[in-house]
């Protein structure tokens, strides 16, 4: 079974081409599939983003939510798709499961376009088929991989878990939905509300309000917008623009 967070799509295809190479499925975290029984060599897959070097917020919940149970031998992978870096996501998933009493056989990464576009520019067409023509690569790297049960932390561009602790709190800082702003674009249709994989977000009186102190910042709204009409940090998105992965519906 394959399980995966996914805002843009990104990991939502990469986990749906894993489970493909393997004849098995993939599953959201969403439908809150905390109680997962494994067959006998079942391989058991998290793909997920990497928010500020370290799992995202849903995907941590997941994790300490999670009861597996199995019997005999079982091949446990995280693959993590990024931008930038990978982070220490890989190391926070193996704590986790740990934590559950579930230990992780190996880590991948698939870079793929990052969707903080507070920093990345993700207007050029050309420039983001290009990258995910890559990643297309670095998918099928990572299937050959996972088929032989490869063992180990096969992660690049890693930072050490150390430096957790410090990123987690910044974090928590930017995660302020005060940094979150709706501008007159909204035709109130609804989507981010619904969509919000927190909860952070109601409508009212035709808009939306963010109603946590904060959020999981995983852009989904902002990028999912029909309107645009959604940005971060005072517009500072606005000119980089919208994404979501072209193989996945929306």
């Amino acid at each position: 079974m394959i399980v995966y967070f996914s805002a843009t799509g990104n990991s939502k295809y990469a986990a749906e081409r894993i489970a493909a190479a393997l004849g098995d499925r993939a599953v959201s975290i969403e439908e809150k599939c905390y109680d997962i029984t494994l067959k006998e060599d079942e391989c058991f897959g998290i793909v997920t983003p990497t928010h500020w070097w370290a799992l995202p917020i849903p995907v941590r919940a997941f994790l300490r939510n999670l009861r597996l149970h199995r019997r005999g031998s079982h091949y446990v992978f995280v693959a993590s798709t990024y931008g930038t870096t990978p982070g220490c996501s890989a190391e926070e998933t193996r704590h986790l499961l740990r934590e559950r009493g579930i230990r992780l056989s190996a880590a991948y990464n698939i870079k793929m376009p990052d969707n903080w576009t507070v920093t990345f520019d993700l207007t050029d067409p050309v420039k983001v088929a290009r990258q995910n023509e890559k990643a297309e690569i670095n998918i099928d790297r990572t299937i050959a991989m996972i088929l032989h049960k490869k063992k180990g932390n096969f992660t690049k561009l890693r930072t050490p878990y150390a430096i957790y602790p410090f990123t987690d709190r910044v974090f928590a800082k930017v995660r302020s939905t005060k940094n979150l702003t709706v501008d007159d674009n909204c035709n109130g249709c609804g989507l981010c509300a619904k969509k919000c994989p927190v909860n952070a977000i109601e409508m009212r009186d035709g808009k939306p309000v963010w109603v946590r102190d904060r959020c999981a910042l995983c852009f989904r709204c902002l990028h999912h917008c029909p309107q645009f009409a959604i940005q971060f940090w005072k517009g500072a998105t606005r000119k980089h623009g919208q994404y979501t992965n072209p193989n996945v519906k929306v």
